[in-house]
C-alpha cells in the first residue's frame, strides 16, 4: 500500500476540521442580543470572548446599546429577541403592558448607580445640592435612585431642581455647567469624574439601592424557544465561573471592551456580584420600585393587583442552572 504524504495528511485533516466547523456553525442558533454597554455586562462580554455561546451552538449577535431602556426600546421593536437592563424598567412594564419577562441576574451591585457633582457649583456634601440642577433620564433606574438618595440624606425632590435630560446629554450638561450633578450609572460616573477632574466630587452612596440587571425577552419566546434560553444560560453561567476563577483576566476582557484601563476595569467588576440568579429580592425590589412609581405619577392608577405576576420568568434558569432560582413562590 503506497504511503500518503504527510503534506497531504495535513491538508486532508485540515480541510476536514474546517468542514466540521462551517457545519457546526450552520447549525448553531442564532439569537439577537441587545446589550447595555457597560460593567453591567461583563458576563456577555466573557460569554463571547471565551466561546461559550459557541460552546453552547449558540451563535448570537450582539447589539451594543447606550442603556437599558435602549436595549429594550430595540426589544420592542423585534430587533432584538433579548435585551439587558435594570429590573426598574420590567417592574414599570408590569404596570404598563406586561409584555416582559426577566429569565436571570446577571449583575447585582449596590454602587452601579452614582451621585457625582461639580465643586465650582458649590457641591461638596449631599446636604449642598439644595436649590441645584440635578440631571436625571425620567423613567430609568437613575431616576428611582435618585429619589431614594434623596431621602436617605434627608432632602425631598422638591428641595432640588430635577432636570430630565436624556443619557447622551448628562456629560455635556456637566460640562457646560448646566447642571450642577448627576446620578447616573457607570461607566458614564466615572466618565463624569475623569472630565472634571479636580472639579468633580463623588458623593457618598451607601446601600441604598441595589440594582439588579437582568437578562430579559418578551413573554412568548420561553414557550418558542425554550430550548436556545437554557443554552444561553448554560453559558452565562460558565461565564460568570470563569469571571469568580480569573478575577483579573475577566478584568481585561473588560478593559477592552469599554476601552478603558485594567486597572479601572478591576475596580468596576469589583462592584458587582455576577452570580446567575433568581432570588426574592429582586421581585421585593420590583414591588417597591411599582409603588414608587404609582406615588411619582409614572404609572396610571388602575395598575391592576399582582401586576408582577409573569414579569419573572424562572423556568428556563431552573432547568439550565439548578439551585439558581430561590424565589419560594410565582412573583
Amino acid at each position: 500500500m503506497p504511503l500518503i504524504p504527510v503534506d497531504r495528511l495535513l491538508a486532508v485533516a485540515s480541510a476536514g476540521f474546517v468542514a466540521l466547523c462551517l457545519a457546526v456553525t450552520a447549525q448553531a442558533a442564532e439569537l439577537r442580543l441587545a446589550v447595555a454597554r457597560g460593567t453591567v455586562s461583563l458576563p456577555i462580554y466573557v460569554a463571547q470572548a471565551r466561546g461559550h455561546f459557541a460552546a453552547e451552538g449558540l451563535l448570537p449577535e450582539l447589539i451594543d446599546c447606550k442603556s437599558g431602556r435602549h436595549c429594550l426600546e430595540l426589544l420592542s421593536q423585534q430587533q432584538a429577541e433579548l435585551a439587558t437592563g435594570a429590573e426598574f424598567l420590567v417592574a414599570l412594564d408590569a404596570g404598563r403592558s406586561a409584555g416582559l419577562s426577566i429569565l436571570a441576574t446577571l449583575s447585582a451591585s449596590s454602587q452601579q448607580l452614582k451621585v457625582v457633582g461639580r465643586r465650582s457649583a458649590g457641591i461638596q456634601a449631599p446636604a449642598d445640592l439644595r436649590g441645584h440642577r440635578i440631571g436625571a433620564p425620567a423613567g430609568t433606574s437613575a431616576q428611582y435612585f435618585l429619589s431614594a438618595w434623596l431621602q436617605h440624606h434627608g432632602l425631598e425632590t422638591r428641595q432640588v431642581v430635577p432636570v430630565n435630560l436624556g443619557v447622551d446629554r448628562l456629560l455635556d450638561g456637566l460640562a457646560r455647567q448646566s447642571l450642577d450633578a448627576v446620578a447616573i450609572w457607570e461607566p458614564m460616573a466615572s466618565q463624569a469624574l475623569a472630565q472634571l477632574g479636580s472639579d468633580g466630587v463623588l458623593l457618598p452612596s451607601p446601600r441604598i439601592y441595589q440594582q439588579h440587571f437582568v437578562l430579559v425577552a418578551l413573554r412568548e419566546l420561553s414557550a418558542q424557544r425554550g430550548a436556545d434560553l437554557q443554552r444561553l444560560l448554560k453559558a452565562l453561567a460558565r461565564a460568570q465561573r470563569w469571571i469568580a476563577e480569573r478575577p483579573d483576566d475577566a478584568a481585561q476582557v473588560l478593559a477592552e471592551k469599554l476601552q478603558i484601563t485594567p486597572a479601572a476595569a478591576r475596580a468596576a467588576a469589583a462592584e458587582h456580584d455576577y452570580r446567575l440568579t433568581l432570588t426574592p429580592q429582586l421581585v421585593q425590589t420590583m414591588d417597591q420600585q411599582l409603588r414608587w412609581a404609582l406615588r411619582e405619577g409614572l404609572l396610571g392608577p388602575a395598575v391592576r393587583p399582582g401586576a408582577l405576576q409573569g414579569a419573572v420568568d424562572p423556568g428556563p434558569l431552573q432547568r439550565a442552572v439548578p439551585g439558581a432560582v430561590t424565589l419560594s413562590g410565582p412573583p
